[in-house]
């Protein structure tokens, strides 16, 4: 009997299904694939025997994060194959536009996504840090991953207003889980932003913005929203 010839075409079809980009994870502003939902969430994606891949959106170069970058950069990630994205904050609203324009992308889990992000946050820093931010270019901006301060260029609040958040409108099957306390992105964003979409599941929970203490229970919530055996 002749051996058998692992053509590239063979090859590729006897790679298991677990190496596929099924599924990929964005996390946070200011965070990293080390966060806790992130490497939760992956766990338990390998618990029935899915690869949860999960990108670093910092790129070793946090300072010169934008909402374009991270759209580019998990553009050229994404397999020709359906896709479901799951976001966390930032990375929620960066998987949201990623769903716009690619489609791949044939579902969304967005955890607490920061829509209206920027309305939200520059409240948070005061007029006058805004303005010295614009002035001097580099924002001081803690790092939840890294554990640290680090500069953030002023190209980031730059960026983040060409991206209305009125023409995310392709009906892509969407579940939103948010913390009824969040105290960064209102929950009140999710409620209007399902309201105008019927392709969009909200589940309110009682959380705040992290998700810490309901994590089983969205987990249960991906694994259905999912199909996942």
């Amino acid at each position: 009997m002749p051996p058998l010839a692992f053509t590239p075409r063979l090859l590729k079809n006897l790679l298991p299904s677990v190496k596929k980009l099924q599924f990929i994870y964005l996390h946070g502003f200011a965070s990293s694939p080390q966060s806790a939902k992130a490497v939760y969430l992956r766990d338990r994606f390998a618990a029935v025997h899915h690869a949860l891949h999960i990108p670093d959106l910092n790129q070793d170069d946090f300072t010169q994060l934008t909402l374009t970058r991270q759209l580019q950069q998990v553009s050229a990630l994404l397999p020709d194959e359906p896709v479901t994205l799951i976001g966390s904050s930032f990375g929620g609203l960066t998987a949201a536009w990623l769903a716009e324009q690619h489609h791949q992308v044939q579902k969304l889990v967005l955890l607490a996504p920061a829509f209206a992000f920027l309305s939200h946050w520059l409240p948070q820093l005061g007029t006058e840090k805004i303005q010295q931010w614009e002035q001097q270019r580099y924002l001081m901006v803690y790092h939840y991953g890294e554990k640290r301060l680090l500069p953030l260029s002023y190209e980031f609040a730059r960026d983040v207003p060409q991206y209305n958040d009125d023409h995310l409108l392709r009906p892509v099957p969407t579940l939103i889980i948010h913390g009824i306390h969040d105290e960064v992105i209102p929950i009140q964003v999710s409620r209007d932003f399902a309201a105008k979409r019927s392709w969009v599941q909200l589940i309110e929970v009682d959380s705040d913005h992290a998700l810490g203490n309901v994590m089983l229970e969205t987990w249960q919530a991906i694994q259905s929203f999912c199909q996942l055996q």
